[in-house]
């Protein structure tokens, strides 16, 4: 090869280098890193970049306080050029209501990144943005996230909110929460030694605790979390702070706390669930809503209970698994499934009220799955395979060893195990990827919300000052503009065709637009309700007959809540 022939190869790299970056990389006015977590206090900064630097599309605002006065913030994405964000069919997300829950609000928060800094250079974006408004709420439980990063915890505590809660019933509210005895920051397992108890240390992975086989003696038993008996009633970490669950104070199938515990004392009871859900029924534009919680690999729709399957009609069902069908294919190891049949019974879940109170297509996406860790559809691994990626691929960041401790009560124990990062949320290499899976499936959810047109407008005259006119409207969408729970419960107002300026005599749905027959309504045929709305994917016809004569006009409106209004100029005229 001539060395023009390499020089020009070289550049010819060299560009099409340039090229693929210049494509995969999109640049923020806010840098920031999605390999690593965020406590409350930087995520509000964040939020406040952000609201800086793109203040032509996106508005935050507090809509309430928690228990502790810390701000339920709300970030309002919308492109006011193209019409107010109540015009327009939007989508609520919200994270992080169980606040150990931690990756939650990092996918809402990179949703928000990922979409201000793409509106203007990715076309689908951009289009998608023009189209709809979008609504996060990046942190339901401020208080507990706050506490989560600051004091000692586990991967399983302050999945509650911070109201003080008598737990144990002792008369007096959270005296006796878990200890960091070993001072590492963490809330780990205990273990007494015991030489009746059925567990044992791995011979060779002092990480590692194990139960002892079938015909194995064993040395120790499960104490507990690390903790000690603050309260003296001969139990620990029984009543620790706050104990309630916000994920089960919701009005749709909510239950009292003596059928499912922590549920409150009536539905929003709780400051945080009682703002958001006020800020939602002030907006009946919103057509789909995402939740995220943190574990399991899992899209999980409703109905948490089976009393409530109802709700979900067979017309709807069709819409929820076209979509997470789709959320299958685009999160490898995640499972498309139904919360009471596949999970357990959920009363008064956020988005079992979004689907069932307010006819919204409706998921809750639990992101980490220990599948993720060996890259495999095996829904269980052994300690050994578990341990064997602790060590090769985190070189044991998320364990504190187990060592020897004297406890007040126990005597003899050991302390150690995972860290609050051990096993609910996404090591930190892996984290950007399961936000931006994540993201692009409720991107998808959002892009398949309503969208309506008028696809066949004929006018026909029939004599005598007499006009048909016949009119077939589009959807394009998988979402109807009214879900058929909307429909059948009477949730939300109907959709309406409005024929403004027209003298009508009779009108009324018909099946399609070649139907010959006709139901008129019985009044006010100018202005049809359309309680079922037009359908996934789908259409619905009408017919008017008017008085008027060839040449005369009109404006035919279609109005929905959860759509773009649209809207055509009729002239009447033989065709």
């Amino acid at each position: 090869m001539t060395m023009l022939r390499m020089l020009l190869s070289a550049i010819m790299l060299m560009t099409v280098t340039a090229t693929t970056w210049a494509q995969q990389h999109i640049p923020s006015r806010v840098d920031i890193a999605w390999n690593r977590y965020y406590d409350f206090e930087e995520m509000e900064q964040q939020l406040r970049d952000l609201a800086a630097a793109y203040p032509d599309i996106m508005a935050l605002e507090s809509i309430g306080k928690s228990v502790q006065g810390r701000d339920i913030w709300l970030v309002t994405l919308n492109v006011e050029k193209t019409g107010p964000d109540t015009s327009k069919p939007a989508m609520y997300i919200d994270g992080s209501i169980h606040a150990n829950e931690v990756q939650a609000t990092e996918v809402v928060m990179y949703s928000i990144w990922y979409l201000t800094k793409s509106y203007g250079t990715v076309d689908a974006i951009t289009e998608l943005m023009d189209d709809t408004a979008m609504y996060f709420v990046p942190c339901v439980s401020p208080d507990s996230r706050a506490h989560w990063f600051r004091e000692p915890n586990s991967p399983n505590t302050q999945r509650s909110g911070q109201r003080p809660t008598d737990n144990d019933f002792d008369g007096v509210a959270d005296e006796d929460g878990p200890d960091d005895l070993d001072g590492d920051g963490h809330i780990g397992s205990m273990f007494r030694f015991d030489p009746n108890g059925t567990w044992k240390r791995h011979p060779e992975r002092p990480a590692l605790i194990v139960r002892a086989g079938e015909d194995e003696e064993g040395e120790l038993s499960w104490a507990g979390q690390e903790g000690i008996d603050n309260d003296g009633d001969g139990r620990i970490n029984e009543d620790g702070a706050g104990g309630y669950d916000m994920n089960r104070n919701w009005p749709a199938g909510w239950q009292p706390s003596f059928i499912q515990r922590g549920a409150g004392e009536f539905p929003l009871c709780f400051p945080e669930t009682r703002a958001i859900a006020m800020f939602i029924l002030d907006k009946p534009n919103i057509a789909a809503a995402q939740s995220y919680h943190n574990t399991g690999g899992m899209i999980l729709r409703g109905p948490g209970a089976p009393y409530r399957s109802s709700f979900y009609p067979r017309a709807d069902l069709r819409v929820y698994d076209a979509l997470a069908e789709a959320g299958e294919e685009m999160i490898p190891f995640y499972n498309y499934l139904i919360i009471h049949e596949d999970l357990y019974t959920v009363h008064g879940g956020t988005v079992n009220w979004a689907a069932e109170g307010l006819g919204i297509i409706s998921f809750t996406n639990e992101l980490w799955t220990t599948r993720q860790i060996l890259q495999s559809n095996e829904r269980t691994y052994d300690a050994d395979a578990r341990q064997r990626w602790q060590d090769r691929i985190l070189f044991g960041q998320t364990q504190t060893l187990y060592t020897e401790h004297d406890h007040p009560t126990l005597g003899r124990v050991l302390i150690g195990g995972g860290t609050k990062y051990a096993s609910r949320s996404d090591p930190p290499f892996m984290l950007e990827q399961s936000c931006h899976r994540n993201f692009a499936f409720t991107m998808y959810h959002a892009s398949e919300m309503p969208s309506i047109q008028f696809d066949h407008v004929a006018t026909r005259d029939l004599g005598n000052d007499v006009w048909e006119v016949t009119v077939e409207i589009l959807n394009e969408k998988i979402i109807p503009t009214r879900t058929a729970v909307a429909a059948q419960k009477r949730i939300g107002t109907p959709d309406r065709l409005i024929a403004d300026g027209a003298s009508v005599i009779t009108a009324g749905r018909i099946a399609n637009r070649f139907a010959t027959t006709m139901t008129p309504v019985a009044h006010r045929p100018e202005r049809l309700l359309v309680n079922e709305g037009i359908p996934s994917e789908g259409r619905r016809a009408f017919r008017y007959l008017v008085s008027g004569q060839a040449g005369d006009t009109f404006t035919l409106r279609y109005e929905a809540e959860k759509c773009r209004d649209i809207e055509t100029t009729v002239t009447l005229e033989s065709e």
